[in-house]
Formats: structure tokens, sequence, C-alpha cells
């Protein structure tokens, strides 16, 4: 029995043409939904991660305050807890598990809230990593919904950079004998742990590393970082699950749609929302210039970059108090503004 709703939102026609059937979306809930439905705040989770694993932001008092707000967290498909390639049934298993896009992901929360919840209005879509670009797609595709919205270390698109830096993370963990025809056979634990390696590097800064910040997360040594959080993180996922989010990442485009046919700035102008883009200043993934371009584009839309040596992790601050009081700042001034 699990502890968190599941979403059956039937037969879902994905952007490759193919029918998911019996579609299942997992999702949390927490706080209370006020009688006109009007204090919704929705957001996303990031790569591999389940709602538990972003949940720093939401509570009593916190950014995402619990007291004042109800705040659905929707799980991403492929992460082992809405439908995924760990929990499919035929005939969608292995190399014929059907990759989503972003889009489709937000197109099944929309009717989660709009049909499920009988929600039809959000005072912020936000999210970290992908999360970040879950909320940049809701802003765009559904302009009328969202009020604000919050990006973490996220971006409007995956820039050729990050595509670069896909192909070596998914390399990494093909190169495993596990890996078959296309898909995992066996769970891969040699190349789990080299892919955690391999994404440690971007992950955190130069300066990270040279300042030995890991010792601030309770870290005796490099090699005891390296283990006990990165191996140990990418040991608690399933491989075949990662493939369909790296997938999703890498063709990130919030105009690859029928509604906006390519056309990236007319879907940014699109974007409505009293917006702040916060990117971590030395994050690897998602860079600051990346959002400047984009902001250019937005009509209400501030960038707030986060002043971290934290890298991509700047936007998850479990083990940074800094940054957390910085972001938590920033969310809170953003939802007193009328």
């Amino acid at each position: 029995m699990s502890d968190y709703p599941i979403f059956h939102a039937g037969n879902v026609v994905l952007q490759s043409g193919l029918t998911l059937r019996d579609a299942r979306l997992a999702y949390q809930t927490y706080g209370t939904l006020n009688a006109d439905k009007s204090n919704v705040i929705l957001y996303m989770t990031s790569f591999a991660a389940h709602h538990y694993d972003v949940d720093w932001l939401i509570g009593s008092g916190k950014a995402l305050d619990t007291d004042k707000y109800f705040v659905v967290v929707p799980n991403l498909f492929g992460n082992g807890l809405s439908s995924s390639p760990s929990n499919a049934t035929e005939p969608f298993t292995g190399t014929r598990w059907p990759y989503f896009t972003i889009l489709d992901n937000i197109r099944v929360q929309h009717t989660l809230l709009t049909e499920h919840l009988g929600i039809h209005s959000l005072e912020m879509a936000c999210g970290w990593s992908m999360g970040g670009l879950q909320a940049y797609h809701w802003a765009s595709y559904y302009p009328e919904m969202v009020k604000r919205m919050v990006v973490l270390c996220g971006a409007a698109k995956c820039s050729p950079h990050n595509q670069v830096f896909i192909e070596g993370v998914r390399a990494t963990l093909t190169a495993d004998p596990a890996f078959q025809n296309g898909s995992f056979v066996s769970r891969p634990e040699r190349s789990l742990r080299a892919m955690g390696r391999n994404y440690a590097a971007m992950a955190m800064s130069q300066t990270f590393y040279r300042e030995e910040m890991w010792r601030r997360a309770g870290f005796s040594s490099l090699e005891d970082f390296l283990v006990m959080s990165w191996e140990a993180n990418f040991l608690k996922r399933d491989a075949n699950n990662m493939l369909t989010h790296l997938w999703a990442w890498q063709n990130a485009n919030i105009a690859a749609n029928d509604k906006y046919k390519g056309d990236f700035k007319a879907a940014l102008k699109a974007i409505t929302a009293d917006s702040l883009i916060m990117p971590g200043s030395t994050d690897l993934y998602f860079q600051v210039e990346d959002n400047r371009l984009e902001v250019e584009q937005m009509p209400n839309a501030k960038l707030l970059p986060i002043v971290s040596d934290w890298g991509h992790r700047a936007g998850l601050p479990s083990a940074n108090i800094e940054d957390a009081a910085f972001i938590t700042q920033a969310i809170k001034g953003l939802l007193a503004k009328a």
C-alpha cells in the first residue's frame, strides 16, 4: 500500500503518437485546499527524484508554506512511482517503453489538476532542475493558469552543452554488460557507481572541491563523499527509469509542440507569469547566460542568480543553509506580491 495517491489518467496519446494505456501519475499534496481552490502551488520533481526527495521547501513557515498554500507535487513519469519502465506492464517493457516528453508530463498533470482536483488556477508553478523545465513548460503552454513561476537551476530548453553532458552520462550508464538491445536486463551496479562519479564532477563547482565544502555535509574525505553521496544516490535508482529521464531532459524545449511550432522566442513571450529565474552562479548544467537570454524575451521575469559555490546543487540546498535562506526569502517575496 503506497503512502501517496495515484491518478489513473487512462489512455494518454503521447507526442510520439504512441498511446500509453492506464497511465498512472503518482502525486502528493501538502496543506489544505481553500474553498475557492485559489491557494494552489504546483511543485515539480527533478531527475530520478521522488516527491520526498525535494520536499525541503514545503512545510509550516517554509517557502511553500502549508499554513497558507495547498502544494501539489506530481512525480515525473519514469521516476518509479508514476508510470515507468520499472513498473510497466506489457507491451511497454524494455526497449518498447515509450519516451515521455516534458509536455507529455505537464498535459497529464493538467488533467490531474483540472479534472480530478477541480483546480483551474495556480498561485505558482515551480521546480528545481528538471522540475524547472516543467515549470517553464507550464507557464508557456498554460499561461492563463500560472500566476507566478520560480525556476531554480533550470531552463526553458536543454542547451547544447547540457546535451553533451547528458550524452556522457548516458554513455557511462549504458557501457555496462547488463545493457542489451536498448535496455537493462539486470541491475548494472558497476555503471550506476560510475554514473555517480561522472555526475559529481559537473554537479558541484570547482571551488566546492578545492575548498573541501563536502565536509560541511558531514563527509570525512573526498572518497567518502563520492561513495556515500553520489554512488549511494544512484544505486537507489532504476537504470531503465533513468534512461527515460535523460531522454526527456535532453529533448526538453518549450517550443517543441504544435502550439509554438519551434518558435522559441514566441514560447517565451507567451509566459505572462510573474517569474523569478534563479540560476546557480556556478551551475555547469543550466548557466546564468542561458537564463539571461530567456528572461530578455519574457514580459514579467526577473533574473536572480543564486551566488553560490555549490554548483547545480545550489537549487537543492539540503546541506547549505545560506542558499536555502536566499531561495526561501526570494520565493516568499514573490508570493507576497499582489
